[in-house]
């Protein structure tokens, strides 16, 4: 174990933002419970995340109606190593291992498959960075947490970049707001990757192809009420940029809580690439003048201490902010969600839980997307959610 702890180590993993991590740190590792020797060292901790289910997926499109898969999968399954190895200086690095590792053609000379890698330094009580791979410091609450603990992303979060190399500035104001600034690079790969050939329609890469976020963490009441909030800039291309806004809003009242997050984003190139998709080509981003909209709302209610039951409902707009190509300004798909499910908690000190969830998607389109045809589709699952600590 000790030299798989510095194995780690050399590949250079990271902590440091909250963001993306949801960890138990109350619950023994496998390797204390097994060895009977607590630990008591901080400077490493190993995880696997996990969440596998059966899943059971039913399709309403075209005439066909009924179930369309029936099968086991491992929705999510990353391995993560954090700690800190001085007062100021830490680390965390976090990884998917269902996710293919080329990292050849990457702008930062790293694989998607890695979430998080680098270093966060505390340089006194008030102001922190992280410097390396990490989570953009977008705002939303369901975009803050652990990825195992969601069966479903709204289509906002599902299509946008989330992993990106660069540095995050933290400001603690006091013990209940923070301030984040954070520049990284705009995309992963090259823009012809990332959007497809937009030089054919005369659009020129950004010779500084970067991401501003400004992001504030509040906290009210004691944790009754909280705020995650942020506004970003996105240089997509030359003269070409990306406005998004995200604002997370979170409510504790003893055993409910309640969250909703509205997210908005206006794009000069079409990032998320579902408008190319309705009105261009079947696989890209080309499509300009995209604008999506984006509303989440979960409501938990613990009614047993080992027991949660939860629903949640989305609404999700995608449209064009000005005459594109021949195609009008205005909505064309409007997305619906809509969910419900209960969890088991099975032990007192740990995050394991057993769940059984139905989620369901409706698509509807206007008149302006022509050749389209409404559709539904809907999931049962049964399945597992575990950070495990191994170390």
């Amino acid at each position: 174990m000790k030299k798989l702890a510095i194995f780690l180590i050399v590949l250079g993993c990271a902590q440091g933002l909250k963001a993306q991590q949801a960890a138990n740190t109350s619950e023994k590792s496998l390797f204390e419970r097994v060895t009977k020797v607590e630990q008591k060292m901080d400077w490493f901790h190993f995880y696997l995340n996990m969440q596998g289910a059966f899943n059971m997926k039913f399709n309403y499109n075209n005439g066909y109606d009924g179930l369309s898969e029936a099968a086991f999968n491992m929705n999510q399954f990353r391995i993560e190593a954090k700690g800190n190895v001085t007062p100021w200086l830490s680390y965390r690095w976090r990884q998917r291992l269902n996710r293919g590792n080329d990292g050849s053609g990457a702008i930062d000379n790293m694989p998607t498959s890695v979430d998080i890698a680098g270093i966060g330094v505390r340089l006194s009580d008030k102001f922190s960075f992280f410097a390396g791979k990490q989570c953009a410091s977008y705002g939303g609450i369901e975009f803050d947490l652990n990825p195992i603990e969601i069966y479903e992303y709204c289509d906002m979060i599902e299509y946008m970049s989330n992993f990106m190399t660069g540095l995050n500035i933290a400001w603690q104001m006091c013990d209940n707001h923070q301030l984040q600034f954070q520049i990284l690079d705009s995309r992963n790969g090259s823009v012809e990757d990332t959007y497809g050939d937009i030089a054919a329609d005369g659009v020129k890469d950004g010779r500084a192809p970067l991401l501003y976020t400004l992001n504030w963490n509040g906290n009210f009441g004691d944790g009754t009420f909280q705020t995650r909030w942020s506004a970003s800039v996105m240089t997509e291309a030359a003269e070409k940029q990306m406005y998004y806004y995200a604002l997370g809003n979170k409510l504790t009242l003893g055993d409910f809580n309640m969250y909703f997050d509205f997210m908005y984003s206006s794009e000069d190139i079409d990032r998320k690439g579902i408008i190319t998709n309705l009105l261009g080509e079947q696989n890209g981003h080309k499509m300009f003048n995209a604008q999506y909209m984006s509303l989440v709302a979960k409501f938990n209610y613990r009614f047993a201490p080992r027991w949660n039951a939860f629903v949640k409902g989305m609404y999700e707009t995608a449209s064009l902010s000005d005459d594109t190509a021949g195609f009008e300004e205005g909505k064309y798909r409007t997305a619906y969600g809509y969910f419900a499910g209960v969890e088991y908690y099975p032990l007192e000190d740990s995050n394991l839980h057993f769940f059984c969830t139905f989620v369901g998607r409706s698509y509807d389109f206007t008149d302006r997307a022509a050749g389209f045809n409404n559709y539904d589709t809907q999931r049962l699952s049964i399945g597992f959610i575990y950070q495990l600590p191994m170390f």
